[in-house]
């Protein structure tokens, strides 16, 4: 796993090694840069940070060149299927200096272009600066499902790409500015979907794409998408049969991921999906397998029932005979925040972030691998807005008179902050507002956190003439390119393609990677995703409607597997206590940077509607928790990007730069 970045026409070899020193994280084990200068005055270079994971030799350095050094690559990833790919091309006849999955895609890239990418079984993210040619060509791709990330800035001549934004803040020229279309839709769903990012002019190369850039002309090319069946599509194979299969594969797909030169580890929550991969883990290795599960102390579990019971996980370990440590951790979140929004680039306000950054950093004193559970979710059907979709066609079968009553009753709720019922009441209130809408229309409402109307009473005057188009424009291009589908499965592909790779694996990877961890992603092998869309009907994802059970095939593939208390154990995500930390370790920091003077200052929002947020939350008239961590993630991401802070973050790497030369 890597930081990698480059330039073309643009900066210099200072610029580029600042780039790579700022992404130090990512590779602590070793640095590199390679750079060229042309004829007519045109420049390249490419610049890695390496954090090794399979040959830990120096033969591993990056970037990395051809036998002839005609062909280099700056390259972050793990590919799982490297080892046939290479024997391959030995038979070809391209011959190899090192043992390292980088190589192969280099060789790779020399047999088959761009096409390269669509043998790749793996998470990636790269650059290949290709000299056979007459003008110097730049290949860039990024893995199937966007599990790594790959940031870009284009303007006519000049580009530059990086693994993190703040790289791309190194390069004069490209300056830090507020994409006010982007915050609109930040304000929506808590992050911004791909290929904005919140900076102006900074774009993200999509999931799925690759491109190229010569003689200054930039093409994008999708080589790869998720696809579905039709609606009245049948499926011939019993649910047994099915069931093995789905078990097979997905045991193939975490044997595959186990390959390292590392200590290896897992996540464990007392959830099916992490569960799942720990077993399969236990029975493909004769060693106790190393697993990390946090926690948080009791005082912060009052009425929080998305956190999960750490008993469970600690149950389940003994049962598979591996080694499990539970981490409960106290952390001081007034410090924590601020650095975890330098690291995240975006402000990303899931508290989530928080938490995975603490299980990584723990699990970094004795594994640099961790197998993740992300995208069990999207491929099975696992999210409660999946239920809540099977719940509204219900409701609409009630009487108009009847619904609107219920509606009205729903919203005047009080939030019930503190107890067990603080998340039904959340979800009842949301249900209540989507219901009666149009599926696709009720699914994006399900996912807004601040609708329409709540954002033109928050915005400032001069702000809401810049904040533009459809915040959900790109949900609903999605919702168009599967409408074929079963509404399930269009609800899968939009979690898959929006929800996952923008706000799922992008904070995986940060936060991770702030702790030089790299998490690899099963359930995401591209053959199991592509025969779970295609060969399991919705009706064996979602199984039942008034009470559906979720993600119903993978726990018959896992039946005889996982014991019964897994199995039947409800949905809990992977979550902090963000109403405990605003009412107590937080409370002074939302005054502060919350206070009027300080959103007046900043142009963007009426100060009394942020008064009145706050009030209304401490009061618990409103729960609202994720609106108040939004104002306060997006305050401190401005501190530290817009008002030049990041400095005191950045000042922490200073590791040695190695330098070849064309």
């Amino acid at each position: 796993m890597c930081g990698i970045s480059g330039l073309v026409n643009c900066g210099d070899r200072e610029s580029l090694a600042r780039m790579t020193h700022v992404q130090a994280h990512r590779g602590p084990d070793d640095a590199g840069l390679w750079d060229r200068k042309f004829p007519d005055g045109s420049y390249i270079g490419l610049g890695s940070r390496r954090l090794a994971i399979l040959d830990l030799s120096p033969d591993g350095h990056m970037p990395m060149c051809n036998e002839d050094g005609t062909v280099w690559i700056t390259y972050n990833g793990e590919i799982y299927n490297f080892a046939e790919l290479r024997h391959e091309l030995e038979s070809k006849g391209h011959r190899f200096a090192s043992h390292t999955d980088t190589e192969v895609v280099l060789h790779l890239y020399e047999e088959e272009g761009p096409d390269c990418v669509r043998r790749l079984n793996g998470m990636f993210a790269f650059a290949i600066c290709d000299l056979r040619s007459a003008a110097p060509t730049l290949f860039i791709a990024r893995d199937h499902f966007g599990i790594k990330p790959f940031y870009y800035f284009h303007d006519a001549k000049k580009f530059a790409f990086a693994s993190e934004i703040k790289a791309l803040l190194q390069v004069p020229g490209i300056e830090a500015e507020l994409d006010p279309e982007a915050l609109d839709q930040y304000l929506t769903f808590l992050w911004v979907p791909d290929p904005k990012t919140m900076f102006r002019r900074i774009l993200k190369l999509p999931a799925g794409h690759y491109a190229t850039f010569s003689r200054g002309e930039l093409k994008l090319t999708q080589y790869w998408d998720l696809s579905f069946p039709p609606a009245d599509h049948l499926c011939a194979r019993s649910e047994a049969d099915l069931a093995a299969e789905v078990r097979e594969r997905f045991r193939k797909s975490v044997e595959a991921q186990m390959i390292s030169d590392v200590p290896i580890g897992a996540f464990l929550s007392a959830g099916l999906d992490s569960s799942s991969i720990v077993a399969m883990m236990a029975r493909a290795t004769n060693q106790p397998v190393r697993t990390y599960t946090i926690t948080f102390p009791a005082k912060y579990r009052v009425g929080e029932t998305t956190l999960d019971d750490p008993e469970v996980p600690t149950r389940l370990a003994r049962h598979l005979g591996c080694e499990n440590q539970r981490i409960v951790v106290d952390p001081d979140v007034t410090d924590l925040l601020p650095r975890l929004v330098w690291h995240m680039d975006e402000p990303t306000a899931d508290p989530a972030i928080i938490t995975a950054y603490l299980v990584c950093r723990e699990a970094r004193k004795q594994a640099t691998v961790l197998l993740s559970g992300v995208g069990g979710d999207e491929l099975f059907a696992g999210y409660r807005k999946h239920v809540a979709h099977s719940w509204a066609e219900l409701y609409c079968k009630l009487p108009l008179s009847a619904r609107r009553l219920a509606e009205h009753g729903f919203t005047m709720l009080p939030s019930l902050r503190g107890t067990a019922m603080k998340g039904r009441v959340r979800l009842a209130k949301k249900m209540a507002r989507s219901a009666s809408l149009e599926p696709v229309d009720r699914f994006i409402a399900n996912c807004t956190y601040l609708d329409c109307g709540q954002k033109a009473e928050l915005y400032s005057p001069d702000f809401a003439e810049q904040s533009g188009s459809d915040p959900a424009g790109a949900h609903r291009s999605a919702f168009s390119r599967v409408c074929d589908a079963d509404f399930l499965h269009q609800m899968l592909y939009l979690d898959t393609k929006i929800f996952m790779t923008t706000l799922n694996l992008t904070y995986n990877d940060k936060v991770s990677m702030a702790s030089s961890v790299e998490v690899r992603v099963p359930f995401l092998d591209r053959e199991l995703a592509e025969f779970v869309a295609w060969n399991i009907p919705p009706k064996l994802k979602l199984r039942g409607r008034f009470l559906p059970t979720t993600k119903y095939i993978l726990r018959q593939a896992m039946r005889d597997i996982l014991p019964r208390e897994v199995l039947q154990q409800p949905k809990a995500g992977f979550a902090a206590p963000v109403d405990y930390w605003l009412a107590h370790d937080l409370k002074e920091m939302v005054d502060d940077l919350l206070a009027p003077s300080q959103i007046s200052k900043r142009g963007l929002f009426r100060p009394d509607v942020v008064c009145r947020f706050i009030d209304e939350h401490r009061a618990g008239r409103q729960d609202w928790s994720m609106q108040l961590w939004q104002f306060l993630t997006l305050e401190l991401w401005i501190e530290t990007f817009l008002d030049g802070r990041a400095s005191k973050f950045e000042s922490d790497y200073a590791p040695p730069v190695q330098v070849a030369t064309a």
